[in-house]
């Protein structure tokens, strides 16, 4: 039994998350969580809200409520939302925790300790109009690389290319659009990640587990140079800046960045679950605490992973402490709506509580797994999601169980048949289900999502073209031992059908399992020879019918949708 780690982004505080966000880490994180689970292993699940920065102050001034009050519902609101999806994390924290404010405040001490932090005077823009000293991304201007007129400060989007705010050329408050900016001394402290720049190569070059994208993105960054970055800013909210245990002389009035402290809140997320359970954190976090054998697996978009190939893993290599890294790390790419990027400050496209509106969350995810942003962006429309929904849920898999259960309740007495023997269709499907069950280990293994929503997709259909072959009803009046082989066979095979694609459609399978009656501790990965795994419920055993699985996605539906939703580029 392996002990798996799994961490995906923090979702940002300022508001409901949009599908784009939940399809490029939350989902697929919980996705690979289920299936290493139900293969056996020890999984722990862990992600929290991301609270700190000025997104959260302006976005709690908006609401007119204090930044606390806010980030407090936020925080509920999301965990709730999680919790409606069926995202099984066994924490869910909030980077705001007295944990993660203990934990940043001894990083940067070790840090600079470690001669890896120093003070400095940077000039920054401040805006006269918004009485503020602007954080990089709240400085907007052209970009002076590719001539982007939307580049924020820290990065601009358009060419990946790392800025400073002073970079910008025509540069703009994006909180008011003020351009009556100046630029003004101000006292930080400085990560000096430079220094461990050869390590941090060193680091990346031997992750071997890391998918292209993720690997491509760390080497940009590093080939184009590493620079060191200062990780305080000139705000009121935030973990404060302290010294020795006690606020830092000239710090008063600055907090750590909130991309120093977000990374720590998984650990710290991981201090507030052992609280909570009486587990040890550090079996999962110290290397020398037994978290050696520990396998860490980070679920991001790829904007976040910079900050998680460089910025933080210099933090934890920097303090020279025992702390587990990352070994596996899954870059997701953009789920762009209507050829347009899918914002939550634009509030364009569809949002979690929305979506839950429209249809159940298996509807979501399953297309945001089947469909995921892996080898490169995925454009989301309804005409698409309608076609998925219909053809994979409904079609495939609804109309499979449908068939076989409702032909078995009316022929045999709504119990698994027994008498006849296995034959020729019975084999062939045997070695289909062999193959397929193969392949989505190892896609999932892989975090091939795509690939092992594919390979599922295609276990189910190899269900509707075996009854298709067996034709248990035309064997009924003639042949009623051949007809039970294809009954039972059919019932096996919607269990085994269920329980694979537990990972994904959670809420749907167990409606299959529970109406076959597959207790839940039968419920595990299926291993073992497959003609076992396609006659393994007990003969006599009584079923039901589920209610109906998936309804079709209508014309009229889509049509209102689109209306509501402005399915175009400047939609939402």
């Amino acid at each position: 039994m392996a002990r798996i780690l799994i961490t995906s982004a923090l979702p940002y505080i300022n508001g409901v998350k949009h599908l784009g966000n939940l399809a490029g880490s939350m989902l697929p994180a919980d996705v690979y969580a289920r299936f290493q689970r139900l293969r056996g292993h020890e999984v722990l699940s862990i992600c929290a809200t991301d609270e700190h920065g000025t997104p959260a102050e302006l976005a709690a001034a908006a609401a007119d409520q204090d930044v606390r009050s806010y980030c407090d519902e936020q925080h509920q609101i999301q965990k709730d939302l999680g919790d409606r999806y069926g995202l099984a994390w066994d924490h869910f924290g909030r980077t705001s925790s007295d944990a993660n404010k203990t934990l940043t405040q001894h990083f940067a001490e070790v840090l600079e300790a470690n001669g890896l932090i120093e003070e400095v005077t940077e000039s920054q823009v401040f805006s006269i109009d918004d009485d503020r000293f602007l954080p990089d991304r709240y400085v907007e201007g052209v970009c002076p690389n590719c001539g982007y007129e939307k580049a924020r400060g820290d990065q601009c989007d358009n060419c990946g290319k790392l800025l400073d705010p002073v970079d910008l050329i025509e540069p703009y408050s994006a909180i008011s659009g003020s351009r009556n900016l100046e630029v003004r001394d101000t006292l930080h402290l400085r990560l000096r990640q430079t220094v461990v720049e050869t390590r941090l190569r060193a680091w990346v070059d031997a992750s071997k587990e890391w998918p292209p994208l993720a690997k491509s993105i760390a080497n940009k960054w590093l080939d184009e140079g590493l620079r060191d970055r200062t990780i305080t800013r000139d705000l009121k909210w935030g973990v404060p800046v302290t010294k020795d245990g006690q606020p830092r002389d000239g710090f008063e009035d600055k907090v750590f960045y909130v991309w120093f402290d977000a990374p720590i809140g998984y650990i710290a997320a991981t201090v507030e679950w052992a609280e909570k359970t009486g587990q040890d954190w550090e079996r999962w976090w110290r290397t020398d605490k037994g978290a050696d054998d520990v396998s860490y697996v980070q679920f991001m978009g790829k904007d976040n992973v910079a900050f998680h190939t460089v910025s933080f893993p210099a933090t934890l290599l920097g303090s020279e402490e025992p702390w587990k890294t990352v070994d596996k790390l899954k870059a997701f790419n953009w789920l762009n709506w209507y050829g347009g990027k899918f914002s939550t400050s634009s509030k364009r496209g569809v949002f979690m509580d929305q979506a839950l509106e429209l249809l159940p969350a298996d509807y979501w995810r399953w297309y945001l797994t089947a469909y995921a942003p892996e080898g490169a962006d995925a454009q989301f429309t309804w005409d698409h999601f309608q076609s998925a929904i219909n053809t994979d849920l409904a079609n495939v898999l609804g109309n499979f169980v449908n068939r076989i259960l409702k032909f078995a309740k009316s022929r045999f007495d709504g119990v698994v048949p027994d008498g006849g023997a296995p034959g020729e269709h019975e084999t062939w499907l045997a070695g289909e289900v062999e193959q397929r069950l193969d392949r989505i280990a190892a896609h999932y293994d892989a975090m091939e999502f795509r690939k092992a929503a594919a390979e599922t997709r295609a276990l189910w259909a190899a269900g509707n073209e075996y009854l298709t072959r067996a034709e248990p009803w035309s064997h009924f009046k003639t042949d009623k031992d051949k007809a039970a082989v294809g009954v039972r066979t059919g019932i096996n095979l919607a269990v085994l059908s269920a329980i694979i694609a537990q990972p994904v459609i959670p809420a749907a399978s167990a409606k299959i399992l529970d109406a076959v009656g597959v207790p839940a501790d039968k419920r595990a990965w299926p291993s073992g020879p497959c003609a076992a795994l396609l006659d393994r419920l007990p003969r006599g055993q009584a079923f039901a019918v589920p209610e109906l699985l998936f309804a079709k996605i209508e014309d009229d539906q889509v049509a209102e949708w689109t209306e509501r939703f402005s399915g175009g580029a400047e939609g939402g």
